[in-house]
């Protein structure tokens, strides 16, 4: 097997930091390829929780002016990830979430503080760190997505490009008059470049430069195409459909363990899923709801917001009522739907609970507790939530797009498609459907026997990132193969 070099390029990176999805994959997919042979480094800013973690890495590049202040690169290790970091601290020196202010407002220079982050990962690219020179640079969402136009632009020899796309919603969308300040040529503002509607995107900017586009389920690359789903690059994707794939995520199976986890009350597995109801008594305590082994326990973790489908979840709390369901919701967001899940919960006490916030050990005792995990997404790239619930015997209730329809195998298909019920499938998209699949599953849960078999199939699914990463290492090299 040829060893591959791979420059991965990321704005957050777990267990380092997270505020998304995003991160899960940049901290799981270099760790899984090294069984593929594949050495992968990943790029990420210096901000401070990230400083305090690698406060031993070596500096190995130094600038008086990086975009406006002194910066650093520096190499070092966390967690089993080789890192390279960008420490430019007038740029990520800044407190709390790395993307927007204490006010919940984008910080104002975002554009130059992640086009900072691209350039350097195009100097990497050619060969600035002479121990390691990438074959491949591989960006991830709009933070990241500059790097393959810098490496166009350089107008010289150059690594293979991967695009990955996490979410279209997010595109990185900026006054085009940051492209001087940026360093990028006014021939980029093109609509073969970055031009996007009068500004420039930087998702864009990758879509149209990268050597091949991923996106992490097979039906997302699918839905991104449409003018709907692809939120404005519909069309640069249909003129790209030929480098466009969709690659599944996977999970950290040692960090999502029912037998070994330390979040939850009582470990357990396949054989032994008696040992869920003491986690569900648990659960119950902690969100103040009735105990009760024989009312359905519906969990949701997720960011309240309508693209989630969480305005859907409210609309249905009658439903949940009147079936004798319980909800336990964690989750931050949108503030009305803040405000009316916690008036919800006040209003019905012992039948719903609400925490809002993000709590980690609480989300992996919802996993283990919930009888079904709810996500009623109205567009899902891939979703992790739904994994790690096949993961901990949750029986996913999920809408029938991207990635969701990928992974859950509906009760009601199963015969059709030959393969084992995981969870159960609404759509459309409404409140409707919704409420009819919230009925559909309390049924099959007084159905002892069926919930079993539906939560034995979950449990014996392979929702790692063993073959998936095998499936990105062939990526690599086939992108490499074909520049050769």
């Amino acid at each position: 097997m040829t060893p591959v070099r791979v420059l991965a390029v990321a704005s957050e990176v777990y267990p380092i930091v997270k505020t998304g999805g995003l991160a899960d994959v940049a901290g799981a997919l270099p760790i899984a390829l090294k069984a593929h042979g594949v050495e992968m480094r990943t790029l990420m800013p210096g901000y401070p929780d990230v400083m305090r973690l690698v406060s031993d890495a070596e500096e190995i590049r130094r600038w008086p002016d990086y975009f406006g202040g002194p910066g650093r690169l520096l190499a070092g290790s966390r967690d089993g990830l080789d890192l390279f970091v960008l420490d430019v601290p007038h740029l990520y020196a800044r407190p709390g979430n790395p993307y927007v202010t204490a006010e919940g407002v984008d910080w104002p220079d975002n554009g130059v503080r992640f086009a900072a982050l691209a350039r350097v990962a195009a100097d990497i690219g050619h060969g600035l760190v002479p121990a390691f020179v990438p074959d491949v640079v591989h960006a991830h969402d709009w933070q990241a997505g500059l790097a393959p136009a810098y490496l166009h632009y350089d107008n010289r020899p150059q690594p293979g490009t991967v695009m990955t796309i996490h979410n279209m919603a997010y595109q990185g969308k900026f006054a085009r008059e940051l492209i001087g300040a940026i360093g990028l040529p006014w021939s980029s503002f093109d609509v073969d470049g970055l031009e996007y509607f009068g500004g420039i995107s930087f998702l864009k900017a990758g879509l149209q430069f990268a050597d091949r586009i991923t996106t992490v389920s097979p039906t997302y690359a699918h839905e991104i195409q449409s003018d709907e789903g692809g939120m404005g690059l519909g069309g640069v994707l249909r003129a790209r459909a030929g480098a466009l794939s969709g690659i599944l995520n996977g999970i950290d199976t040692e960090v999502w363990n029912p037998q070994t986890d330390p979040h939850i009350a009582y470990r357990f597995g396949a054989q032994n899923l008696t040992f869920r109801a003491a986690n569900k008594a648990v659960l119950q305590q902690q969100f103040n709801l009735d105990c009760s082994d024989e009312a359905l326990l519906l969990g949701v973790i997720s960011r309240l917001s309508w693209q989630k489908g969480l305005d859907l979840l409210l609309e249905a709390i009658p439903t949940i009522l009147r079936e004798g369901m319980q909800l336990a919701l964690l989750g931050n967001g949108d503030r009305d739907l803040q405000d009316r899940y916690q008036a919800a919960g006040r209003a019905n006490p012992g039948r719903i609970g609400v925490v809002i916030g993000y709590d980690e050990i609480l989300a992996h005792l919802i996993q283990a507790g919930s009888d079904a995990i709810l996500v009623p997404s109205r567009f899902e790239p891939c979703g992790l939530t739904q994994l790690c619930a096949l993961r901990y015997g949750a029986v996913p209730i999920v809408s029938r797009v991207g990635g969701l329809e990928d992974t859950i195998v509906d009760i009601g298909d199963a015969d059709v498609s030959g393969r084992d019920a995981t969870g159960f499938k609404f759509g459309p998209v409404t409140a409707d459907a919704f409420a009819g699949s919230l009925r559909k599953a309390n049924t099959v849960f007084h159905d002892k026997l069926t919930w079993r078999r539906l939560q034995r199939s979950g449990l014996a699914t392979d929702v790692s990132w063993r073959n998936r990463a095998g499936d990105y290492a062939a990526l690599y090299r086939n992108l490499i193969a074909a520049r050769a």
